[in-house]
């Protein structure tokens, strides 16, 4: 008798599972079916706002919806990915990520409300390289002079970033510990304020990634200094890799990716991670793209698990590297 009405609860359950999956695979399919949120955890017009405008233009075109963007700035990105984290696990939010906030965040900000798991990577959307760049007046032609300008006036040099947490915050403390220099780093609520006070002076540079920073540099409202690439840039043909400017410590080549709250149904993230790829690989976006300095995935770095790893091998580097000195 007991028997029997364990096997009764059994099939029970069994169709209880039976009807969530056919309820999840039917929202799968009819995914998406109004407007989609991609969460920019900077302000307006930095770098990982560009690229989240150009791929999302694209993304939205092959889903068949719209996909809007919401900026919101505050603590290197935490704030956003909070809002992103505690969101429904049904495809509308999704948000874009990069080493900063969705590796290093985890050590600069211990307590955060969510942790690499809070996220389902859905696909690495672009890889992107770092740049110094200084006000047009400051007194040194390149990164040598720099270097003994700044240990003859410690403490003295600012160089702004998007905020602690950030990709381009990490720019910089790769950059000063590569250069062995004090400097003031200067944080804000987006690469865009920063760049903007480099311009006009009121801080003396930039730590920034060559999609934003490219264009100021060709205009020469800012000077370039170093790209912490291993080969020069097409757009920025005359700006010196670190390893030729004399610092091949220097490294920050960087990535972006979307992430969707955990739960997300795997049906889901294939036709995000379909859409995402179908965009990078257009010609919209590779024009774009190359206009910004900015690189697309190879085709074996598309799918999901490639950017968990890179999530995984970051989390530990920038541990590393922020606890080095604390």
């Amino acid at each position: 008798m007991k028997k029997t009405h364990q096997n009764k609860v059994r099939a029970r359950l069994l169709a209880v599972v039976a009807v969530l999956s056919f309820a999840a695979a039917a929202q799968a399919q009819d995914y998406p079916k109004r407007p989609i949120t991609m969460i920019v955890p900077f302000a307006a017009g930095g770098t990982s706002d560009v690229i989240a405008r150009t791929v999302a233009e694209q993304m939205g075109a092959s889903l068949g919806q719209t996909i809007v963007i919401e900026n919101i700035a505050g603590a290197g990105g935490s704030t956003a990915l909070t809002r992103a984290a505690r969101a429904e696990a049904d495809g509308y939010t999704i948000a874009i990520g990069n080493a900063g906030t969705s590796a290093a965040s985890y050590t600069i900000y211990p307590k955060l409300p969510f942790t690499p798991d809070s996220f389902a990577p859905i696909a690495m959307v672009a890889k992107t390289f770092g740049i110094v760049a200084l006000r047009k007046d400051f007194p040194a032609k390149d990164l040598k002079e720099f270097i003994a300008y700044a240990r003859s006036n410690p403490g003295r040099i600012n160089l702004g970033h998007a905020g602690v947490g950030s990709s381009n915050f990490l720019i910089c403390k790769s950059f000063v510990r590569a250069a062995g220099i004090d400097v003031q780093l200067v944080g804000y609520r987006g690469a865009a304020p920063a760049l903007t006070d480099a311009i006009g002076g009121q801080i003396d540079g930039v730590c920034d990634a060559a999609a934003s920073v490219s264009q100021p540099i060709g205009d020469k409202l800012v000077k370039g200094l170093v790209v912490g690439s291993t080969v020069r840039l097409s757009t920025l043909p005359d700006l010196p890799t670190s390893a030729e400017a004399g610092l091949p410590e220097f490294e920050a080549q960087g990535w972006n990716g979307l992430f969707a709250p955990k739960g997300t149904p795997p049906e889901i993230i294939a036709k995000l991670n379909a859409s995402a790829r179908t965009a990078v690989e257009s010609e919209q976006v590779k024009k774009r793209f190359a206009d910004l300095s900015t690189v697309a995935p190879d085709a074996n770095e598309h799918a999901p698990e490639v950017l968990q790893q890179l999530v995984t091998r970051d989390v530990e580097k920038y541990r590393k590297l922020l606890e080095e000195k604390r």
